[in-house]
C-alpha cells in the first residue's frame, strides 16, 4: 500500500499511472480501508506527510462511496467498520494539519451515518480524552467535534435532534469554560507580548500561544453550534434558552478585549494579528447566529443593549485603527440591521379577549416583543438615529480612492456590487442596507435628515463643478440616500423640481469626473419610477437615452437598469417613448456587445425582453433583432443560465411579432430542436418548452421543420411529466393548426402521448390533458375515436370508478363525460363497439366495477349526475347524448326517461352561452393586430363551427322522443304519466309542443 501511494504521487508517468490504477480497482476490496489508517498511523512514517496526506485522501472517498451498504455494492464488513472507528479514536493527536483536518472530516461522516446506534461512545470517548489532553491532543479533539456537531445539526428528523440536544447538555459546560479559561490565558500572553518592544525578542516561539488561540476559535465555533442548533427556537417556543444570556455578554468582552491588540500587533506578530481579525469577525457572526436563532434569550436587557449599544457606538464613533477593519464593522452593522428589522422586536398590535383567564403563547409574545421594542428605545433615542443617519451618509456611502480605483478597473463589478446578494460583504452595501431599515423604522424623523443633507450637497456644489472634490463625492451619497427610500421620500421632496432644478442639469456636464453623478441620476429615474408623472416622462426617457450613451460602462449599466423599470411599470408611456425607440435598440445591442460579464448580459437582455414585450410594433426592427439572437445564441454556448434569459426573450419576440413570426424562423427553429434535444441541459427544457408553444400559437401555418418536432414531446413525456400543463398546449396547438396533416403524419405519436398521460397522472395532469383530446374529437370526429381507442377505454373507467369525494376528481369525471358524449353524437357506432371491447371490460373488472352492467346506461347515470359540473357546451353535449339514448331499444331507458327529459329541458331553456366573456381575453391582446389564422383565431372558429353550437338541441329531443315513444308504446306513455305536470309543462315549453 506504501508503495503504491508513493508511486501515485511520481512525477513519473510510467510509475503514477499503474498505481493510481491499481488503487481504483483496490477501493472497494475488504482491508482496503484498514491498510490505509496504517499508514496514517505508523509512527515510522510520521515524516511522509505526502503519503500519508494521499493515503487520508483515499480512505476519505472511501468512505464517502463504501461505508453506507448499497445494494450494487458489498461495502464495507461491519467487523473493519468496527476496526476503523477504534483506530479513529486511537489516533487523536495526529500532529500535521492537513491530515488531521481530513480525519475530522472522516469521523464526521461516519458519525452521520453511525452514530449513535453502531457508535455509541463517540462522544464519551473524546469526553474523556479531553480530560488528560495536551494542547495540541485538544486542538484536534475539538476539530472533530466541531465538524461532527456541524454534520449531525444537519440531520432533521425528530430523533436526530433529540440526540444533538443531549450531545449539547454533555458538552456544553466543558467547552464553556475551555473557552473561557483559553481566553484567559490568550489575554495574559498578548499582554506580554505586547509589552516585549525589540523586534528580535518578538520572534520567540509562540507556537503554543498561537494553537491555544486556535483551540479558542475552535470552541467558539462549536459554542454556537451547540447553542444554534441544540436548543428549539426560542422564537417558537418561548422557552428561556439560559446558554445565551450566559455566552453573549462574554463573547462581547472577548471582541472588546481583542480589539486593542489589532493595530499593535499588525508590525511584529502577523500570524497573531491574522487570528485576531477572524477572532473578533467571527464572534461577531457567532452573535447574529444567536439573535437570528433565539430573538427573545438574546432580547434580554443584560444581552441587546450591551450589544447593540457597542455595535452602534463602532458604527458612528469607531477609533482610528478600526476604521480599516471592514470585516469587522460589516458585522456590526449586520447586527444592527437584524436587530432594527427582527418582527419578534416590534411591538405586536393585536387586542386581547376580555376576562381570558390564560395568558395564550401569543400574549406572551406581546409582552415580550414590547418589553424588548421599549428597550430599543431607549437604545436609540430620536438624537441617536439622527447621528447614525449623518454617519451612515457622510462617512460611509462616500466613495473612497480604493472604490474610484475598482470602478476604473472593472466597472461591471462595480456596478453589482449593488445588488442585494452582495450587501453583508463590502462596506457601504452593507451601510446602505442598514441605512434604508434605519429610515424605514424612523421615516418621519428622518424625511427632513436626508432632504436637508440633500440640499446642502447640492447647493455645495453645482452642477458645473467637476473636481473630484469632497463636496462632489457628499452629493454623489446624498443622491443614493434619496435613491433607496423613494417610497417614503416623495412626501417631502417633489421629484418634478428636483429633476427639472438639479437632476436633468447634471447630465448636462458631460465631464468624465461627472460618470459618479451621472450613475446615480440614472438609479434615481428608476427609483422613483412611481413618482413620476405624466408630464415629467418624456424628459425622463430621454435623460435616459441620454445616460445609454455615456462613456462608463457602469453609467451605461445604471440606466439600462432603470429602463427595465419604467418599460415594465403599469403608467409606461409607449406614444412618449416611440420615437426614441429606434436608439434605444441600438444603445441596447451595443451594450450586450460590450459587457463582459455574465450579470451584466443578463441584465441587458432583460431590458431587451421587456422592450420586446411592451413597446408596441416590433416589425422594424424584427431583422436587427435576428441578427442579435443569432449572434447572441453562438456566443452563450455553455452558458445554461444565460440562454435561459435568451430563451425568455426569444419567446417574447415570437408573441411580439404573432403572425409574422416565420420572419424569426431562421434563429428560433435551429435553437429550439438544439433545446428540446434530449442530450441538451435538463435546465432548458422548461424555457424551450415555453418557446415551442409560443411558436405553435403565433405560427399562421404548419412549416414541415414545426412537423418534424413534434415526436420530440414523446421523448420528453416518457421522461417525466413535469411540463404536461404546456405540453398539453402545444399538443392542441399541433391537432388545431396542422389538421389532417398532422395527423396523418404522427397519428401513432399523438395515440402513445394520450396513452402515456391518461391513468399515469394526477387529476391536475389529467385537467390539463382531457380538453386537448376533446380537441381531437373536434377535428376529427370520424378518425380520432378509433386513433385513441385505449385512451377513451381508460376515460370510460375514470368515469364509472373515479372518486367524487375531492372536487378535482369531480372535475376529471366532469371532463372525461363530456368528450365520451361528444363521441356518441358524432360517432355514435364507435361507442357501442368500444364497449363490448375486451380490453375495457378486463379495465373495469381490475377497477372493481360489477360486471354484466350496461356501459352505456352507466355512462348515461354520469352525464345525468354532472350536468351541473361542465360549462355550457358540455351541458349541450350532455344533452344531444342524452336524446340520443332515447332511441335504444332498452327498456331500462324508460327508467331514466323522466332525468333525460329533465336534463335536456334545463339546458334547452338555459339560454345558450355568453362566448364574449371567453374571447375578451385574446381579442384585447391582438385588438390592434389585424386577424390571422393562429391558434386562438382557429379555436374560436372551431368554437363556432362546433356541430354543438350549429345544431338544435330542441328539434333532436323532440324527434328522438317520438321514435322512443314509437318503439316502446304503451311503455313509453305509462312514464310519460309519471312525469310531474310542472315538469312536463316546461319540457312542451322548450319543445315548443301544444
Amino acid at each position: 500500500m506504501y508503495t503504491l501511494l508513493s508511486n501515485s504521487l511520481s512525477g513519473d508517468v510510467a510509475l503514477r499511472k499503474p498505481a493510481e490504477s491499481t488503487l481504483a480497482q483496490s477501493e472497494n476490496m475488504p482491508g482496503f480501508c484498514s491498510c490505509l489508517m496504517e499508514v496514517i498511523t505508523a509512527k515510522d512514517l510520521a515524516s511522509q506527510t505526502d503519503v500519508r496526506l494521499m493515503a487520508s485522501l483515499y480512505f476519505k472517498n472511501s468512505i464517502n462511496r463504501y461505508w453506507r451498504n448499497k445494494r450494487d455494492s458489498s461495502g464495507i464488513s461491519n467487523e473493519e467498520k468496527s476496526h476503523l472507528r477504534q483506530k479513529l479514536l486511537s489516533h487523536l493527536r495526529e500532529e500535521n494539519y492537513q491530515i488531521s483536518l481530513t480525519l475530522a472530516v472522516l469521523i464526521s461522516k461516519i458519525a452521520r451515518i453511525d452514530y449513535p446506534k453502531e457508535w455509541p461512545e463517540l462522544f464519551s470517548v473524546l469526553a474523556q480524552q479531553l480530560q488528560t489532553a495536551d494542547v495540541l491532543t485538544s486542538h484536534r479533539i475539538f476539530m472533530i467535534l466541531f465538524r461532527t456537531l456541524k454534520e449531525l445539526s444537519t440531520k432533521r428528523l425528530t430523533s436526530d435532534q433529540r440526540n444533538f440536544a443531549e450531545i449539547s447538555s454533555q458538552f456544553f459546560e466543558y467547552s464553556w469554560h475551555l473557552w473561557q479559561s483559553d481566553m484567559k490565558t490568550i489575554l495574559n500572553g498578548f499582554s506580554s507580548l505586547a509589552q516585549i518592544t525589540h523586534s528580535n525578542a518578538s520572534e520567540h516561539h509562540h507556537d503554543e500561544l498561537y494553537l491555544t488561540c486556535e483551540r479558542w476559535f475552535l470552541c467558539s465555533k462549536i459554542i454556537r453550534q451547540l447553542i444554534v442548533s441544540g436548543f428549539p427556537s426560542d422564537e417558537k417556543s418561548l422557552q428561556e434558552v439560559r446558554p445565551v444570556k450566559e455566552v453573549c455578554p462574554l463573547l462581547l468582552k472577548a471582541i472588546q478585549s481583542l480589539l486593542p491588540y489589532y493595530t499593535s500587533f499588525g508590525e511584529h506578530h502577523l500570524k497573531l494579528f491574522e487570528f485576531i481579525k477572524r477572532a473578533c469577525t467571527k464572534v461577531m457572526k457567532i452573535l447574529i447566529a444567536i439573535q437570528t436563532r433565539h430573538p427573545y434569550s438574546f432580547g434580554d436587557q443584560n444581552v441587546l443593549p450591551l450589544v447593540m449599544d457597542f455595535c452602534l457606538n463602532k458604527i458612528t464613533e469607531p477609533e482610528p485603527e478600526i476604521m480599516s477593519f471592514d470585516q469587522f464593522l460589516i458585522q456590526c452593522m449586520s447586527m444592527a440591521k437584524i436587530v432594527l428589522e427582527c418582527k419578534e422586536y416590534k411591538p405586536i398590535m393585536t387586542g386581547r379577549v376580555v376576562d381570558e383567564n390564560v395568558v395564550t403563547l401569543e400574549q406572551r409574545k406581546k409582552n415580550i416583543s414590547g418589553a424588548v421594542a421599549g428597550v430599543l428605545s431607549s437604545l436609540l433615542p430620536n438624537e441617536r438615529v439622527v447621528l447614525l443617519c449623518n454617519v451612515l451618509i457622510r462617512r460611509y456611502f462616500v466613495l473612497t480612492a480604493s472604490d474610484l480605483e475598482e470602478w476604473h478597473q472593472n466597472p461591471e463589478s462595480f456596478h453589482h456590487e449593488q445588488d442585494a446578494v452582495l450587501w453583508s460583504e463590502k462596506l457601504r452595501p452593507c451601510a446602505e442596507a442598514l441605512y434604508i431599515v434605519l429610515f424605514h423604522n424612523h421615516s418621519q424623523l428622518l424625511g427632513p435628515v436626508v432632504v436637508s443633507i440633500l440640499q446642502e450637497a447640492m447647493s455645495g456644489c453645482p452642477p458645473s463643478v467637476t473636481d473630484m472634490t469632497s463636496g462632489l463625492l457628499l452629493k454623489d451619497a446624498a443622491y443614493g440616500a434619496a435613491a433607496y427610500i423613494y417610497y417614503e421620500l416623495s412626501n417631502y421632496l417633489s421629484f418634478k423640481d428636483w429633476f427639472d432644478n438639479a437632476l436633468s442639469l447634471e447630465l448636462t456636464n458631460d465631464h468624465p469626473n461627472m460618470r459618479i453623478i451621472h450613475r446615480k441620476v440614472a438609479l434615481i429615474l428608476g427609483q422613483w419610477v412611481s413618482e413620476i408623472k405624466d408630464d415629467t416622462k418624456r424628459p425622463v426617457y430621454c435623460a435616459l437615452i441620454r445616460l445609454l450613451q455615456d462613456r462608463d460602462l457602469c453609467v451605461r449599466l445604471a440606466a439600462s437598469r432603470s429602463l427595465y423599470f419604467h418599460i415594465e411599470d403599469a403608467a409606461f408611456s409607449q406614444q412618449e417613448f416611440a420615437d426614441l425607440l429606434p436608439v434605444c435598440w441600438k444603445l441596447s445591442f451595443k451594450l450586450i456587445e460590450d459587457v463582459q460579464e455574465f450579470d451584466s448580459k443578463v441584465q441587458v437582455l432583460n431590458t431587451i425582453s421587456v422592450l420586446i414585450s411592451y413597446v408596441g410594433d416590433i416589425i422594424p426592427y424584427a431583422l436587427e433583432l435576428v441578427q442579435f439572437f443569432q449572434k447572441s445564441w453562438e456566443e452563450s454556448s455553455g452558458e445554461s443560465l444565460l440562454q435561459i434569459q435568451l430563451l425568455t426573450a426569444l419567446k417574447n419576440f415570437v408573441v411580439a411579432l404573432g403572425y409574422k413570426s416565420p420572419m424569426c424562423y431562421s434563429v428560433l427553429l435551429p435553437i429550439l430542436v438544439s433545446g428540446l434535444d434530449v442530450n441538451s441541459p435538463d435546465e432548458l427544457l422548461e424555457d424551450s418548452m415555453q418557446l415551442w408553444e409560443a411558436t405553435i400559437s403565433n405560427a399562421p401555418s404548419m412549416v414541415p421543420q414545426l412537423l418534424s418536432y413534434f415526436p420530440s414531446l414523446v421523448d420528453i413525456l416518457e421522461r417525466s411529466f413535469d411540463h404536461l400543463k404546456v405540453a398539453a398546449s402545444i399538443i392542441e396547438g399541433y391537432i388545431i393548426l396542422g389538421g389532417t396533416e398532422f395527423l396523418s403524419l404522427h397519428a401513432s405519436s399523438v395515440a402513445k402521448l394520450f396513452d402515456l398521460v391518461v391513468g399515469n397522472v394526477n387529476d391536475k395532469g389529467l385537467l390539463s390533458i382531457l380538453p386537448v383530446i376533446d380537441v381531437l374529437i373536434q377535428c376529427s370526429p370520424s378518425d380520432g375515436p378509433q386513433l385513441i381507442s385505449s385512451t377513451l377505454q381508460k376515460m370510460i373507467v375514470i368515469c364509472l370508478t373515479g372518486d367524487d369525494r375531492v372536487p378535482t376528481s369531480t372535475a376529471v369525471k366532469a371532463s372525461a363525460a363530456a368528450t365520451l358524449a361528444r363521441i356518441l353524437v358524432t360517432n355514435t357506432n364507435f361507442v357501442g363497439q368500444l364497449g363490448s371491447e375486451p380490453s375495457l371490460l378486463m379495465l373495469l373488472q381490475n377497477a372493481g366495477f360489477p360486471v354484466g352492467e350496461n356501459i352505456l346506461l352507466c355512462l348515461v347515470d354520469v352525464w345525468l349526475d354532472k350536468v351541473d359540473n361542465v360549462n355550457y357546451t358540455q351541458k349541450k353535449t350532455f344533452g344531444f347524448a342524452l336524446s340520443i339514448i332515447l332511441t335504444l331499444r332498452l327498456p331500462q331507458v324508460l327508467d331514466k326517461l323522466d332525468q333525460i327529459l329533465s336534463v335536456c329541458t334545463s339546458v334547452i331553456l338555459g339560454g345558450s352561452e355568453d362566448t364574449t366573456e371567453d374571447e375578451s381575453s385574446s381579442d384585447s391582446m391582438s385588438s390592434s393586430r389585424p386577424q390571422f389564422p393562429s391558434k386562438e383565431f382557429r379555436r374560436r372558429q372551431m368554437k363556432i363551427s362546433d356541430p354543438m353550437n350549429q345544431l338544435s338541441l330542441e328539434n333532436s329531443v323532440r324527434d328522438n322522443l317520438q321514435t322512443c315513444a314509437n318503439i316502446h308504446g304503451d311503455a313509453f306513455n305509462a312514464a310519460m304519466a309519471k312525469m310531474h305536470p310542472a315538469a312536463l309543462a316546461q319540457l312542451k315549453q322548450a319543445l315548443k309542443m301544444t
